[in-house]
C-alpha cells in the first residue's frame, strides 16, 4: 500500500535521515506511566528536548546546507530567530564549515543569544518583534548574496524534521498516534508525511494530531478556510510555535497528512511543564510541552499506544521560574490570598497559626498599611503558601473565612 502527500516522499524522507544522522543524535524514546493512566493507553515520550542544540531545529537546519552548492555555501547562509533555529542553523554551518549570519530580536533571552554565538554564528541584534528581524535577514540576504534558510517553509527542511517520523516508527512499532507541536508546520508536516507514507508501506494507518497553542494558532483557522489564513498572536509562554501564519508547502501537507489539529491554553501549557518535570524528570521548553498538554486536557483520545513529541528544551531559567510558579498555581498546588487585619499585635501570628492548622506551607508574606481604602487601624497582607491541591486549597480559604476574616484570592 502506498500513500503519496505534497513535498517529500519517503524515499526522500530516507535519504535525509541518512544526512541528519551525521550530526543529529538518535533521542530517546521513554515511556510514562502518569500519562498513560490519565488517557487510559500507553503514552511515549520522543526526547527531542535532548538533542544537539536541544532541539529538533538541527535536523531540517543540516539537512537544508547539505544540499547546498560549492558557490553557495561560499556566499555564506544567514536567518533569523529568536532560539531554536538559529541555535540549530548556527551548529550545521559550524559542522559543514559555512559562514552563518543570524539575526535575532533585540531582547532575545540571553541564554539563547549566547548560545548561538558560542556555535560561531555573527549574531545581529535587529527589530522589536520577530517580523522586523525576519525582515532585516531579508534584506541581508539580498544586498550580500547570503542563502537564505527558512525555519519551516522549505522541502529540505521538511525532509529534515521527517526523519523524526522515521524513528518514531522504529522505536514505538505499534504506535497508533502520535501527536506534534504546531508552529509554522515543518515539524508537523515531516513527522506526518514521514510517518504516514512509512506505516501505508508496512499496510498499515497511523494518526497524527497537531497542537497549537490557543493564543498563535492559524491552523485551525486556514484549515477551515482551505488556504493559510494571518491570525493575531497574542502573548503566549510558547513563543517558539508563536506563528502568525502557516507556511505554505507545510500547510499543504498538514491539510491532507495531519488528522486533527487541537488548540491549548496557557495554564495547560505550564501544567504540562510541571507534570514533565515531576514526573518525567525532563526539562522542556513551553513549545515542546504543548503535545503533553493535549493529552493532559483530553484534547487527544486514542486506544492504542500514543508518542507525544517533546520539541525542544532550551528554557530560559528566569521562564522556568515563573511557569513552574504559574504552573502550581493552575494545578491547584499554590495559593495567594490577601487579607485585612487589624492593625494590634498578634494578628500575623494568628493567620500563621490557622495556616499551620490547616497543613499549609507559608512561601511568602508582604505586609503593607498603605494598600488602598485601608484604614488608619488596618493592615493588608498577601500570603502565599503551598497547597496539596485542589480541594486542599479550598479548604484553606474556608478556614481564614470561618476564623472571621475576608480572604481574597489572587491567582485565580
Amino acid at each position: 500500500m502506498t500513500i503519496t502527500f505534497p513535498g517529500p516522499g519517503l524515499a526522500d524522507f530516507e535519504r535525509a535521515r541518512e544526512i541528519v544522522s551525521r550530526v543529529a543524535r538518535e533521542t530517546p524514546m521513554e515511556s510514562s506511566r502518569y500519562l498513560a493512566r490519565v488517557i487510559g493507553a500507553p503514552v511515549h515520550l520522543k526526547c527531542e528536548n535532548l538533542q544537539r542544540t536541544g532541539s529538533y531545529k538541527l535536523r531540517g537546519a543540516y539537512h537544508r546546507m547539505s544540499s547546498l552548492s560549492p558557490e553557495e555555501r561560499e556566499r555564506g547562509v544567514v536567518a533569523s530567530s529568536a532560539g531554536n533555529h538559529a541555535q540549530g542553523v548556527a551548529f550545521a554551518a559550524r559542522e559543514l564549515g559555512i559562514k552563518a549570519t543570524i539575526f535575532m530580536p533585540v531582547g532575545v533571552a540571553l541564554p539563547k543569544l549566547e548560545a548561538t554565538r558560542a556555535y560561531g554564528a555573527d549574531v545581529m541584534l535587529a527589530g522589536a518583534s520577530f517580523g522586523e528581524t525576519q525582515q532585516a535577514s531579508i534584506e541581508y540576504a539580498e544586498r550580500t548574496g547570503a542563502v537564505l534558510i527558512p525555519p519551516f517553509d522549505h522541502p529540505d527542511v521538511v525532509a529534515g524534521q521527517g526523519t523524526l517520523g522515521l524513528e518514531i516508527l522504529e522505536q514505538v512499532p505499534d504506535a497508533a498516534t502520535i501527536v506534534v507541536p504546531i508552529g509554522g508546520g515543518g515539524l508537523a508536516a515531516g513527522i506526518a508525511s514521514a510517518a504516514k507514507q512509512k506505516a501505508a508501506a508496512e499496510g498499515r494507518t497511523i494518526r497524527v494530531i497537531g497542537v497549537q497553542a490557543a493564543n498563535a494558532a492559524p491552523y485551525p483557522v486556514s484549515i477551515d478556510a482551505g488556504e493559510p489564513v494571518q491570525v493575531p498572536v497574542l502573548p503566549t509562554i510558547a513563543d517558539g510555535i508563536a506563528v502568525y501564519r502557516p507556511g505554505e508547502l507545510n500547510f499543504r501537507i498538514i491539510r491532507e497528512a495531519v488528522d486533527e489539529v487541537v488548540t491549548v491554553g496557557e495554564d495547560d501549557i505550564a501544567r504540562a511543564l510541571l507534570v514533565l518535570l515531576e514526573r518525567a524528570k525532563l526539562v522542556v521548553e513551553p513549545a515542546g510541552a504543548v503535545s503533553v498538554a493535549a493529552l493532559l486536557t483530553g484534547a487527544v483520545q486514542s486506544e492504542g499506544p500514543v508518542v507525544a513529541m517533546l520539541s525542544g528544551g532550551n528554557i530560559d531559567p528566569l521562564l522556568m521560574q515563573r511557569v513552574i510558579s504559574h504552573g502550581l498555581a493552575a494545578s491547584g498546588r499554590y495559593l495567594t490570598v490577601r487579607v485585612g487585619l487589624p492593625d494590634r499585635p498578634g494578628q500575623l501570628l494568628r493567620i500563621a497559626e490557622l495556616l499551620a492548622g490547616s497543613h499549609a506551607n507559608v512561601v511568602e508574606v508582604l505586609h503593607t498599611r498603605h494598600g488602598r481604602g485601608l484604614q488608619i487601624s488596618e493592615v493588608e497582607i498577601d500570603i502565599s503558601v503551598e497547597t496539596r491541591g485542589p480541594e486542599h486549597r479550598t479548604q484553606v480559604v474556608e478556614v481564614l473565612r470561618s476564623a472571621g476574616y475576608a480572604p481574597v484570592v489572587l491567582d485565580d
